[in-house]
């Protein structure tokens, strides 16, 4: 019943566009209206907003946005009658009666005026309207647009106070330039030269003015006018820099506009707190790549001008930057920490767009005031200050390469000297100096001066993130030159790890750490410091294995797996020398070391024990996981210096796959078979235990994969390696490829995006040895054209556009390898009624059919002709919603 009265409802409400009377049309409109904003149910929400967009466009629209506007309808009705005018103006502009131009306007203007003082949402969207009909009459029916609108919202009298108003036109100048980023102009008319040249400066002249009307004689009202005006002059400045830059004589009037930006981002108060806009940090950033487009010497005249401002500001941000006093930050909410955070963060990023304009002189001037800060004794700073100043350092030093600066000793200097009793400076002091670890690399003489206050905030727990990720980049930068601290480091670090003072995952940076540190040792100390830091956890991992299996001991493991496996990640000691620029400085290189790999000796050392504890927890993915991820971390790493361990450790993933398959164990295998498949040596247990895990994932696959997507993403990954390394694993008798094939095209099918991706890999990579691998080229010919099917049914809409790519590749490989078969195949499944789409002419499937078959080469192409197939397909073609994706 209630399905009847919906599709009933439908066809009243559509039949209502074509013929009924614009009274009869609006009830049909609030009736869709409650339905889309009321309706619980889901399909009359889509029912109604479809139809809705119907109403938008139909002729009708132009009578009824007007009766939806009245002042007794609720917002959310107001909204949809201010959207179906923008939507006429904008896209039917042609429907309108030149002698009708006028009414809309004088219409528009007293909508306007009159929500000024109402609904927020209602009067940005007449404003949009009100812009987009001013576009389309400027500059031939309409020259003064802008300065007519100007005028009426400043004439005095009406119901319309002042400050609304203001507030009005703030907002109508605003969208003007969007709407003209966004609107389907005729590329033909002079339109858009002009307004580049024209609008910019009239709307900075009239924002100063209007601003200055809102909060004059109003402190408090300076926050709500620079949010306003905020997004006016970030529209504006995006809208046409480059027309202002040009314009010289219009240079006071921005930088003014600047200046008053500057001044009301410099009002007392912190984000979030007492100031509610973020944008305010970058409105005078948006220029700069406009200047750096100009030829050399307008370059250099433009940097010259807005040098000062620049300079400015930087002291602007860097004061914003400042926390409050502790007592103030104490009271604020978690979420007012993290928001003052996230603005820190806009901060960052615009120093460093200020650092592209000003270079090595902001530096120095930064340099210069931190050490006026520190060495002055007379005047008592708060610490505050001294943390904004290193702030600006590390925001710069973090993504710049300050190598060539002259000041960085000079601060590294100042950073012993700074009296750090406070966290927030301590974690600015740590960040700063990691921002610093490729320096102090290349003057390694320095070390001496940072490295013991890194070690100190070792200790704190409060400065866990900010000193372990410094102690990790500077192991990872500067660890050739840290022997002789080697000892010290390894000390600190262990007595930190035994007493538990970092959380998880700063534990497994600390351990990447020493990996990074012990990797340029000789093998002896190597051995002899990875024996004093793993034995307590080994000795603890032996007392667990004995354990019942729980909770709380599984949580211990995976623990310490995880400290193994980290520690293994960055412990590298092969010195491979990268190739150096011309007249750059040789690559350091510790000598060639000789013996067997440290982490090989500790593996086999502790493999036993390894095993005895995937006895008790084989079936704990978790457990497993960790397990694997010690090896495949260790193979990544140690590449070839692994293979003493490939017999043993193919063995030992045999057995776990066999007893209870997991996707983890794999994974190890494809690193296994990348590595190792093409040497002679070990390509005996590599193809044992490729064939092995095959074999048992076939069987996964008779009774059922739908349960296990993980391990039929990564089979299909392991298979699509093999091929790809050594492609004669599938010569074997031991492989079903017919199996292998077949389970390919079930995995198609698959509703998990990766699942598919992996398949489309495993046929692009199978469909080329169709002619060098017998087995292969056999079950292409036999069952091809079940793959093609299966292609065609994904493009047809039964998986996502987005794995379209995908698709292609597989049909572009059939066509490359295979264009015989294909071609017969084609013209087979597209023969079928109603195939791969009720939606598409026999003609249209010709049409794919023949420019898929014509491109052999430009895969580019293919992928093209396939997303326009797959949205006629879906009867997407050729709407908004296809155009936008």
């Amino acid at each position: 019943m209630v399905r009847r009265n919906r599709l009933a409802m439908y066809h009243c409400l559509k039949l209502s566009l074509s013929v009924c009377l614009c009274v009869c049309v609006c009830v049909c409109l609030f009736q869709a209206l409650h339905q889309l904003y009321y309706d619980p149910n889901i399909e009359n929400k889509n029912l109604a907003q479809k139809w809705l967009m119907q109403a938008q466009v139909s002729p009708q629209a132009w009578q009824f946005c007007w009766v939806l506007l009245r002042p007794e309808k609720v917002p959310e009705i107001q909204y949809f009658g201010a959207s179906a005018l923008h939507t006429k103006i904008s896209r039917y502009w042609g429907d309108i009666p030149a002698e009708q131009y006028d009414t809309l306007k004088t219409q528009l203007f007293s909508q306007i005026a009159r929500f000024a003082s109402g609904s927020k949402i209602v009067l940005t969207r007449l404003c949009v309207a009100l812009a987009s009909l001013a576009l389309n009459m400027m500059p031939e029916v309409w020259p003064g647009a802008v300065s007519e609108m100007v005028h009426m919202f400043q004439e005095e009298g009406g119901e319309v106070d002042g400050r609304a108003r203001c507030l009005a036109l703030l907002e109508l100048l605003t969208v003007l330039p969007e709407e003209f980023q966004t609107s389907r102009l005729p590329q033909y008319r002079n339109i858009r030269a002009w307004c580049r040249r024209c609008i910019p400066i009239f709307v900075i002249k009239v924002t100063l003015r209007t601003n200055a009307a809102i909060y004059k004689g109003h402190v408090k009202r300076v926050g709500m006018g620079l949010k306003i005006s905020q997004r006016n002059v970030q529209s504006v400045l995006l809208f046409s820099i480059r027309a202002l830059l040009e314009q010289v004589e219009h240079w006071q009037s921005f930088l003014a506009l600047v200046n008053m930006i500057m001044f009301c981002t410099g009002i007392p108060g912190h984000y979030p707190v007492n100031i509610y806009s973020r944008k305010s940090t970058k409105n005078a950033c948006y220029q700069r790549d406009d200047i750096m487009s100009f030829e050399a010497e307008k370059q250099a005249v433009y940097l010259q001008v807005y040098r000062p401002v620049y300079f400015q500001l930087v002291d602007v941000l860097l004061h914003k930057a400042q926390f409050p006093t502790d007592e103030e930050y104490a009271s604020w909410s978690s979420d007012e920490k993290e928001q003052f955070r996230i603005y820190r963060v806009d901060i960052s990023d615009t120093l460093m767009y200020v650092y592209e304009m000003l270079g090595a002189e902001l530096l120095s001037n930064l340099y210069d005031k931190l050490g006026r800060l520190l060495t002055n004794t007379e005047q008592t700073t708060t610490w505050q200050h001294t943390e904004a100043l290193l702030y600006g350092f590390q925001s710069i030093a973090e993504t710049i390469d300050v190598n060539y600066s002259d000041v960085i000793p000079g601060l590294i200097g100042l950073i012993p000297r700074i009296n750090i009793n406070n966290i927030q400076l301590a974690d600015t002091v740590m960040f700063t100096i990691g921002a610093l670890a490729e320096w102090l690399a290349d003057h390694p003489v320095m070390l001496s001066s940072v490295l013991p206050l890194v070690l100190q905030a070792l200790g704190n727990p409060d400065l866990s993130v900010s000193s372990v990720s410094t102690l990790k980049k500077i192991c990872r930068e500067c660890k050739y030159d840290l022997p002789p601290y080697a000892t010290n480091i390894v000390a600190v670090s262990q007595e930190v790890l035994i007493k538990q003072i970092h959380k998880t995952s700063q534990c497994m940076w600390l351990m990447q750490a020493l990996g990074f540190l012990l990797s340029a040792l000789p093998v002896e100390e190597i051995l002899r410091n990875l024996h004093s830091l793993i034995t307590p956890y080994i000795q603890q991992l032996e007392k667990l294995s004995e354990e019942t299996p729980n909770p709380s001991n599984k949580l211990a493991i995976i623990h310490i797996l995880g400290l193994l496996s980290n520690l293994f990640t960055t412990l590298d000691i092969t010195k491979q020398e990268e190739e150096s620029g011309e007249n750059a400085p040789p690559i350091k290189s510790a000598p060639p070391q000789t013996g067997p790999n440290p982490v090989v000796v500790v593996l086999q050392q502790v493999f036993a024990l390894i095993q005895t504890v995937l006895s008790k927890w084989l079936n704990d993915s978790q457990v497993v996981e960790a397990v694997c991820a010690i090896f495949e971390k260790s193979v990544k790493t140690l590449l070839h210096d692994f293979a003493p361990m490939v017999s043993q450790l193919s063995e030992m993933l045999g057995q776990m796959y066999s007893t209870i398959p997991q996707a983890s164990a794999l994974d190890l295998t494809r690193q296994m078979v990348h590595i190792f498949a093409s040497e002679t040596n070990h390509f005996p247990p590599i193809k044992a235990l490729f064939e092995l895990v095959t074999s048992v994932t076939l069987t996964i696959f008779q009774q059922g994969p739908r349960d296990h997507p993980d391990i039929v993403d990564s089979f299909m990954q392991l298979q699509a390696q093999a091929l790809k390394r050594k492609p004669d694993l599938f010569l074997s008798e031991s492989l079903d490829v017919k199996a292998v094939f077949h389970c390919g095209l079930l995995s198609l099918k698959f509703p998990e995006a990766p699942t598919v991706k992996s398949t489309c890999f495993f046929f692009t990579e199978l469909i080329p040895h169709c002619a060098d691998i017998p087995p292969v080229g056999q079950v292409v010919q036999e069952d091809g054209k079940l793959l093609l099917l299966a292609v065609l049914e994904a493009i047809g809409g039964q998986s996502s556009r987005s794995l379209m790519d995908q698709f292609a590749e597989v049909l572009f490989c059939l066509n490359k390898h295979c264009f015989a078969l294909l071609t017969v195949w084609l013209k087979e499944a597209l023969r079928s009624p109603g195939f791969p789409s009720s939606r598409v002419s026999d003609d249209q499937k010709d049409t794919f059919s023949q420019q898929v078959l014509r491109e052999r080469v430009n895969k580019r192409r293919v992928k093209d002709i396939v997303k326009e197939f797959t949205l006629v397909c879906r009867g997407l073609h050729g709407t908004e919603y296809a155009a936008d994706y």
